[in-house]
């Protein structure tokens, strides 16, 4: 009769910690793009709220799939524990460089796109004091009761 192992070796458990903080970090790269959306439309408070309650919902859904995919279904402690030291650590290296680039390519974008734009809003603004026509999300009610 074989008895199945029923315990993980100290190279094993080393191995896991090291995927718990890689998870860490790819969830990094996941909470940055959140990041980026919220500097390119910014969100309400509630829209916010909502964001870091997904990214905690996929936090906890990773730290469930690593333990069961990878440690027959085990959660340890050391397994949050790496994987937020993988996001602290991604955030104080890559995630900075990130998002101060993410910074510099939606300034520019957006200071691009307004360049573009200027002769339309030039020729909007001309034909609006021509006519004197008020668009119809400036009207206000002039009828007074």
């Amino acid at each position: 009769m074989i008895i199945p192992e029923t315990f993980f070796s100290v190279s094993e458990h080393l191995m896991l910690f090291f995927l718990s903080c890689l998870t860490g970090a790819f969830l990094g790269v996941l909470y940055d793009i959140f990041r980026i959306l919220r500097i390119a439309l910014p969100h309400s408070s509630i829209a916010v709220f909502l964001e870091d309650f997904l990214f905690c919902l996929i936090w906890s859904l990773s730290l469930m799939m690593l333990s069961s995919v990878c440690a027959r279904g085990e959660l340890r402690l050391f397994f949050a524990i790496g994987s937020l030291l993988g996001f602290i650590l991604y955030m104080v290296t890559l995630g900075r460089l990130v998002i101060a680039s993410a910074g510099k390519f939606i300034s520019f974008f957006t200071a691009t796109a307004r360049f573009l734009t200027l002769p339309i809003r030039k020729l909007y603004n001309i034909l609006y004091k021509k006519t004197g026509n008020i668009p119809s999300d400036k009207k206000k009610s002039s009828k007074k009761i």
